[in-house]
């Protein structure tokens, strides 16, 4: 089959998926992202070259627990209490539980910034390896799945939103960089990608944002001006962090000698390589969110 042709065909069925399970209920999404969870645990074990069945069960547990406990604490209790014929009350503060997974995933956010500037030929200790699991693929697939219900309820605009700024991040970024890119933008890792390419896609995306908060958002809310501002701040977000995530997965790749961290999806890749931009823009916009719900 001709390559072409088998890359459109992939990352066709790719996003018909993501966006029927996102549109079509909460558990078909959380569902969805568990199974790409699954996924990007293997890959990123085989990347750093650890046994992938501990960060497989721990890190799917811990999924599950934590979307359970913040969004069917009601029903997850009632559950509890038929089974054991017992009463349970799972009293846990939701905010609180969020702040410290926040706080464990931006300080790993940063050692990942960090590892960006180590020479490329440095081992990655053994900690450091599950610290990764954890801060870097866990734990910002547990924050994709919270910024969907934005302030309240779940709500798929949102997430599709952000799926939207991404890939007209990285298409402009390609398309700008092939077109006029010159300045590399970190050639020891990433030789493809230009400073000029970074800023078209940054530019477009904050356009995108800006249509996206006029014709997709705004019908389902009362304040227009905030949410273009809004909508406008996250295009920022995904294309500055966006770009980060994808250097930092580029990197573990360039360590390990590989070219695409999986085979799942012929012409494209791993599932890292696809969500290798939102699950390091995910923790990031929902401190964004937690810092407007602080000032609102």
């Amino acid at each position: 089959m001709n390559e072409t042709l088998k890359r459109s065909i992939s990352g066709a069925i790719y996003v018909i998926l993501l966006l029927a399970s996102i549109l079509y209920s909460t558990e078909s999404f959380f569902l969805l992202f568990g199974l790409f969870l699954i996924i990007a645990l293997f890959e990123f074990s085989h990347l750093v070259q650890i046994n992938s069945i501990f960060p497989i069960l721990s890190g799917i547990s811990m999924y599950a627990i934590i979307n359970l406990i913040s969004h069917y604490n009601k029903q997850t209790t009632a559950f509890l209490n038929r089974v054991f014929q017992s009463e349970f009350n799972l009293n846990i503060d939701i905010h609180q539980l969020d702040l410290i997974l926040l706080a464990v995933t931006i300080v790993v956010s940063i050692k990942c910034i960090l590892f960006l500037c180590y020479d490329s030929n440095q081992k990655i200790s053994t900690s450091s390896k599950y610290l990764y699991l954890l801060g870097y693929i866990t734990l910002p697939f547990i924050f994709i799945t919270k910024i969907s219900f934005g302030i309240n309820d779940y709500n798929p605009k949102i997430i599709v939103g952000l799926f939207i700024l991404i890939w007209t991040n990285d298409t402009f970024a390609y398309l700008v960089g092939k077109s006029i890119g010159k300045h590399k933008l970190y050639e020891k890792v990433s030789p493809k990608k230009t400073i000029e390419g970074f800023f078209g896609g940054l530019v477009f995306a904050i356009f995108a944002g800006f249509l996206i908060s006029k014709l997709y958002i705004i019908p389902s809310v009362n304040f227009s001006e905030k949410s273009i501002i809004i909508w406008m701040t996250i295009a920022v977000i995904v294309g500055v962090f966006g770009t980060i995530g994808d250097l930092v997965e580029s990197k573990f790749k360039r360590i390990a000698g590989i070219k695409d961290s999986g085979k799942i999806m012929p012409g494209h890749g791993g599932i890292l390589d696809r969500l290798d931009s939102i699950i390091f823009v995910a923790p990031i916009v929902f401190l964004f969110y937690q810092i407007l719900n602080y000032v609102s």
